[in-house]
């Protein structure tokens, strides 16, 4: 899903990262007829092919031809990344960097939304259980070392099923308690077997790959020095990779430099080595004015708008230097997290207050909260109308979309009855107070710098004191909150964001399964041997099992649809509402394609410069 702000293969919490690099984990190989949103026109058909030139098996790229030169200037939210582990991502911008860098077997072809080969030459399913994957030979990293069938079974060996780093790769593919079987075939032959046909499998396939000569000199000393490797205080020069651009230079706060990669296996139609361009840029802001601030200066080349900054830039668009490019549905959603934790911390004390833990484990309590919300003002206020009301975890361009689930208006008086049907009681000055007398008062956090989650908070927490409950709003820095969330469990509730595929519910599991390490409203620790789960929790984990195994989408959306009613029903995540995608793009930018499933500018290395 979904990643925290983050998924490597699932999810990404959101936390501000530009809207130019998408996920290369969306597609599952059954849905060649999806395509593109009505108000998207201009996207590449897929005429990419293999070329072998000199024992190198080259892609080669179908898109236009192009200038080589120039530098591409964009923006990411916050303090910048993390790690450039990719491995070890817990957040977008980390996530999106790595996977700059660093290549999987597979991808996704933009405007369909089918797996194709990227690192792989080919691949071929057996009987629904046998995945075997043919190296590109002749491809090297940049280092010059070949890249062959050892790198890939020793990141998924060694790092990935070893559970070094982040492990949400490695949980969505265990099947029935177990992870697939690997061999090597030859030096560029690989082979996958699952123990049962299982859907979501392809797609796990995008997962980077490590250089093993590179990478396992460090994992064979264990999880905590995997987790410093590549950390931001790297020497650029140090790295080896098989993407398309390489760290050239990061200064914290400032800015992330990429470098063209020489050596990299993308050629174009004239069997020229791509990329086009000589850097990727990203100036690290502090939040999306000055984002916006950054692009009307005209110092970088992509942004995405939102809310009231929409109108304006449209009205501009015929005599400005930049294109509006409408990508529909946004495909990631927007939800307050409820703190169901009632385990104690290492210190014998519990994580959330005993008397908070009555409050939220009450359903009726979190489904006042959810009727508290005035959704429809957050769309007009928030998104200047260019957005829908959410209630489903499956987001509205999803092929899974549980469209029984209609959700519902504001409704005050039956969240107040809701709360009175709980014990709760109304005091003389019409504060809430539960049947001991507590006065209900909990608090709200956010990750600061995103206006628009900030701007969230603020009508959250002015809907939800409207049934006399005491909220306090609390924007924090986003690591600060990602650890809450997952690590010391010590927050009430929280606005938060994932990012995921349309065409691929299973990527949630890491965060609604009972063990996922995203499982943020009843996070259990690591290695958690203690059945305590929740009977909604039981289902959803039998709805996940059981989805994954089924093969075609008619067979599998019964789950989907299940999983969905339950999270309406239950409430652990009250989702908000779904923006409209709309971007705009410097005129400069050439060979921009954009889809509905995978954005804007999922292709630097095809992007080129025309002043």
């Amino acid at each position: 899903m979904k990643n925290l702000s983050g998924l490597l293969i699932g999810l990404v919490l959101v936390v501000g990262f530009s809207s130019l690099f998408f996920h290369r984990d969306i597609p599952t190989s059954n849905y060649k007829d999806i395509k593109p949103t009505p108000q998207i026109t201009h996207y590449k058909k897929n005429t990419d092919k293999t070329i072998t030139l000199d024992g190198v098996d080259y892609y080669q790229s179908g898109a236009n031809l192009g200038k080589f030169g120039g530098e591409l200037f964009l923006t990411t939210i916050g303090e910048g990344p993390k790690t450039f582990n990719p491995f070890n991502a817990k957040d977008a911008t980390s996530s999106s960097m790595g996977g700059i860098m660093y290549d999987g077997l597979l991808t996704t072809q933009p405007a369909t939304g089918e797996v194709i080969p990227l690192l792989a030459k080919e691949y071929e399913i057996k009987n629904g259980t046998e995945y075997t994957i043919k190296l590109r030979k002749g491809l090297t990293w940049s280092d010059g070392k070949p890249i062959t069938a050892d790198d890939v079974i020793y990141t998924y060996k060694e790092i990935i099923f070893a559970g070094l780093g982040n492990t949400s790769t490695r949980d969505m593919m265990i099947i029935d308690g177990e992870l697939p079987k690997l061999e090597k075939i030859d030096n560029y032959t690989v082979k996958f077997i699952t123990s049962k046909p299982f859907a979501p499998f392809l797609r796990q396939l995008s997962t980077s790959i490590a250089p093993k000569h590179i990478f396992k000199p460090i994992s064979d000393k264990g999880n905590d020095a995997f987790n410093t490797f590549l950390s931001t205080n790297i020497n650029p020069s140090e790295l080896v990779i098989s993407g398309a651009f390489k760290l050239k230079e990061y200064i914290p706060a400032q800015r992330v430099v990429f470098e063209r990669n020489p050596n990299y296996y993308k050629i174009n139609t004239a069997n020229e080595k791509l990329p086009y361009l000589d850097k990727l840029i990203y100036f690290i802001v502090a939040d999306l004015n000055n984002e916006i601030l950054k692009f009307e200066a005209k110092e970088t080349d992509i942004i995405s708008l939102r809310g009231g900054n929409v109108a304006r830039y449209k009205e501009k668009e015929a005599n400005s230097d930049y294109k509006i490019y409408n990508l529909g549905p946004d495909t990631g959603t927007m939800f307050i997290t409820i703190n169901l934790n009632n385990r104690k911390n290492k210190d014998g004390k519990y994580n959330v207050n005993p008397m908070k833990q009555a409050w939220f484990q009450d359903k009726n309590f979190r489904t006042a909260i959810d009727y508290a919300i005035d959704r429809k003002n957050m769309v007009l206020n928030i998104a200047s109308g260019l957005g829908t009301p959410l209630f489903t975890a499956e987001t509205l361009n999803s092929i899974y979309l549980n469209k029984n689930i209609k959700g519902h208006e504001q409704d005050i008086k039956k969240a107040k009855q809701l709360l009175l049907d709980s014990g709760f009681y109304y005091d003389k000055k019409g504060l809430l107070r539960d049947k001991n007398t507590n006065f209900v008062e909990f608090d709200l956090y956010t990750n600061a710098g995103n206006t628009e989650r900030e701007a969230l908070g603020v009508m959250v927490k002015e809907d939800i004191e409207k049934l006399g409950i005491k909220v306090n709003f609390k924007p924090i820095e986003f690591n600060s909150l990602v650890n809450k969330l997952l690590n010391t469990c010590d927050y009430d509730m929280a606005i938060m964001g994932l990012t995921g595929s349309p065409l691929e519910p299973h990527g949630g599991k890491n965060v609604l399964y009972s063990s996922g390490p995203l499982h943020m409203f009843n996070q259990r620790p690591a290695n958690y041997t203690i059945d305590d789960r929740l009977e909604f929790e039981k289902e959803l984990d039998i709805v996940f099992d059981k989805g994954a195994l089924e093969t075609n989408i008619r067979d599998r959306k019964p789950f989907y649809d299940r999983y969905q009613e339950i999270i309406y029903d239950e409430k652990p995540l009250i989702y908000l509402y779904s923006p409209i995608r709309i971007s705009a793009v410097r005129n400069r930018l050439k060979n921009i394609y954009p889809t509905s499933l995978s954005g804007i500018g999922y292709n630097p290395e095809e992007i080129y410069i025309d002043d």
